[in-house]
């Protein structure tokens, strides 16, 4: 029966197929597309968020660059398929090629002729008196001593002695290949491919929306027997975990592990300066099948393992600690502290007096030490907890950091309004000396990728934030501003002439600061001001603005003895009406100096800054019960011993190809005159090297020496 012309082609088809995959350019181009994408994996910082990508190379190059998931390289869809092509090439260049160099490695190639030796470039010809017998015998005696492996075979009465040595080099190129493929085997099977094998083939589908874990549904949760993921879990202090979660893409999935785990303490030291120099967790492992139960300290670079599961060290979180916070307005002229009672991980209500909104409030972050280098007068930027455990481990450990000082306890929480935006804040509860002044330091951004923005409001003699909120509040008091104006006229106008129109000035200048800052004051003057007379302009408005405004925070100091003095709410009133009663009276102190003009400069700063300030409160931490939790990385991974044998091959062939050299000697001996013989050798060998002609002139010389014991 003929083959029909389609299956001809057919035929071809995959023969051509199955040699260009097993071609050695195409693994060859393979590996290149692997180390460029290596390069830019380790170049490109992986598994950011967007907008870190996008504020790098903008809008256009970042959906381009998405398209390929440059942002998480290893465990994109083409780089995990090129990985299976290049297993698929190096296997079948493997099998096509490894029986005939077993089969070479063990052949003598005894059925050379005489005539193909004398074709050898390193060949040797001489004459023994003996016998073929003895002759052969003494060659055979030398090429043992020298490592050879010799057969014979004998054609009438002449006998060629066939000897090899270095054989296993062959073994090298087997050995080199198969830990390519070993090696690309145990990568996929430790990379996300088998669980997203699961989602593109099974019915496993990630969940992306925020719910308990007891109310996953079986689509969203994979088998115990799942054969490798990477998972992370959350730990609090005195509770039980028995899954772990694994992140794909935008959702998650749960994975049941084999053991429950207890948290019953996490451990940090820390060194005299307050950066941590350990971390600990002290778990109880419990085997729910047999009920075994062991305890055991987990730290970094000392994991847990049990059942196939490795439980790393990776961080550490705060596990739902209560919280107090106490809370200042930012707008209108009455200035009062109120209360609230949280949970870090919880949200609750902003239910105060005055609000023309409705917010929410999420605590996201309690933080009791923050280690931070003021040295450089800038305000600090919370960094990611894996940075704390970076500290103590690797090349940081160990490392001076006189600079490095713990600046206290602060909150992270997010104002989230009834459209669902939301700007998240950082606010330290103690003062920070910057630049050698106190200051509370409350940062603001609009999202995760952004650094905080700081406001430095500055702290008062008794380390307190309640002067400037007082200043504040009189800021927006009419009133106070007014009566601010006409103590800086009749401090500053000259003797005798008009006070009204400097007073008139004064009070304009804090009205318009009032309302927004030192950026309304810039827009006044620009709109009223030529432009050849502003800079004089600006300089005389600053002055006057700065002097207004310690007046202003003389009626504030003046109305607070006033209320310490006196009950009465007409006599309090003689300046204002809108004062919150239960503040503590102010110290008679002398407003003036050096002090007093640096505090004066931050509060004008301060006050300009909360005019863009994101929030109609203020909010700081007043008390807090810390409460850890301890985050490990959870990994099932059987293609780590894959990699590990796969390493162990490469050694083995890289040693086989380049240090053991393989060796052919082919001794043809017959008979010549009446009892001498003939002798004609050749030596041959892969490469060709220095070592391989010292060698063969030995052989040579040995040959020689023979034919004169003979004689």
């Amino acid at each position: 029966m003929t083959a029909t012309p389609s299956s001809s082609r057919r035929h071809s088809l995959v023969a051509d197929v199955i040699e260009l995959l097993g071609s050695m350019r195409f693994a060859v181009s393979l590996l290149t597309f692997i180390c460029v994408a290596s390069i830019i994996g380790t170049v490109l910082p992986q598994n950011q968020p967007a907008n870190n990508y996008i504020d790098r190379f903008g809008p256009f190059w970042y959906e381009l660059f998405d398209k390929f998931l440059i942002w998480k390289v290893y465990n994109s869809w083409w780089f995990l398929l090129i990985m299976a092509f290049l297993v698929v090439s190096t296997s079948l260049c493997l099998l096509r090629n490894a029986p005939k160099m077993l089969r070479d490695a063990r052949s003598f190639r005894e059925h050379i002729r005489q005539s193909s030796l004398r074709a050898f470039h390193h060949r040797v010809e001489c004459e023994s008196a003996e016998d073929v017998e003895r002759t052969a015998g003494r060659v055979r005696r030398w090429l043992a001593a020298q490592g050879y492996a010799v057969r014979e075979r004998r054609d009438g009465d002449a006998l060629l002695l066939a000897a090899k040595r270095g054989s296993a080099n062959r073994l090298g190129y087997i050995f080199a290949h198969a830990a390519i493929v070993v090696i690309c085997i145990g990568g996929l099977l430790d990379s996300e491919l088998p669980v997203r094998l699961q989602i593109w083939l099974g019915d496993k589908k990630p969940v992306v929306e925020n719910m308990l874990i007891a109310d996953v549904p079986d689509s969203g949760r994979l088998s115990p027997s799942n054969p490798s993921y990477r998972a992370s879990v959350l730990v609090p202090e005195g509770t039980t975990v028995g899954n772990a979660v694994v992140m794909v893409d935008d959702g998650a999935l749960v994975q049941p592990l084999p053991f429950e785990m207890t948290l019953k303490k996490f451990v940090i030291d820390y060194y005299s300066t307050g950066m941590p120099s350990r971390f600990a967790s002290e778990v109880e492992v419990r085997d729910p099948q047999t009920g075994h139960r062991f305890e055991q300290v987990i730290e970094v670079n000392e994991p847990l393992r049990y059942k196939g599961v490795t439980v790393y060290q990776s961080s550490f979180d705060d596990g739902g600690s209560p919280v107090q916070l106490v809370g200042r307005p930012l707008a209108g002229a009455r200035d009062f502290a109120f209360k609230l009672d949280g949970r870090v991980g919880g949200d609750l209500p902003l239910d105060v007096e005055g609000l023309d909104r409705k917010l929410r409030i999420e605590i996201t972050g309690l933080r009791p030490i923050n280690v931070e280098d003021l040295s450089g007068g800038d305000a600090p930027q919370p960094r990611d907890l894996g940075e704390h455990v970076a500290a103590v481990t690797g090349s940081a450990a160990g490392k001076r950091k006189d600079n490095l000082r713990n600046v206290g306890p602060s909150i992270q929480y997010r104002l989230i309004d009834e459209t669902g935006q939301s700007r998240e804040f950082n606010n330290y509860m103690l003062p920070v000396v910057l630049d050698g002044q106190p200051v509370f330091l409350s940062g603001v951004r609009a999202n995760p990728a952004e650094n905080f923005r700081y406001v430095r409001i500055p702290a008062d003699a008794q380390g307190t934030i309640d002067e400037f909120m007082r200043l504040r509040a009189a800021l927006q008091d009419p009133q106070a501003r007014r009566e601010a104006a006409r103590r800086f006229a009749a401090a500053n106008a000259a003797a005798g002439a008009d006070r009204e129109p400097l007073q008139t000035s004064a009070e304009r200048a804090l009205e318009t600061f009032a309302r927004g800052g030192l950026q309304e004051v810039a827009d006044f003057l620009e709109k009223n001001v030529p432009g050849d007379e502003l800079p004089r302009a600006a300089d005389i408005i600053i002055r006057l603005l700065g002097a207004s405004i310690g007046e202003l925070r003389n009626v504030a100091a003046t109305l607070m003895r006033v209320r310490a003095g006196r009950r009465d709410a007409a006599a309090a009133n003689v300046l204002m009406a809108t004062w919150y009663e239960g503040l503590a009276p102010l110290p008679a102190e002398d407003l003036a100096g050096e002090d007093a003009a640096a505090w004066s400069r931050l509060a004008v700063a301060a006050l300009s800054d909360l005019a863009l300030y994101p929030a109609p409160v203020w909010l700081s931490l007043a008390d807090f019960q810390h409460k850890q939790a301890s985050v490990f990385q959870v990994t099932r991974t059987p293609g780590k011993n894959a990699v590990y044998l796969g390493c162990l091959l490469l050694v083995l062939g890289v040693f086989a190809m380049f240090y053991v050299r393989d060796r052919r000697i082919w001794v043809w001996l017959r008979p010549a005159g009446a009892d001498g013989t003939a002798v004609l050798a050749a030596m041959t060998s892969q490469k060709r090297t220095l070592d391989f002609n010292r060698e063969f002139e030995r052989f040579r010389q040995a040959l020689a020496d023979l034919a004169k014991r003979g004689a």
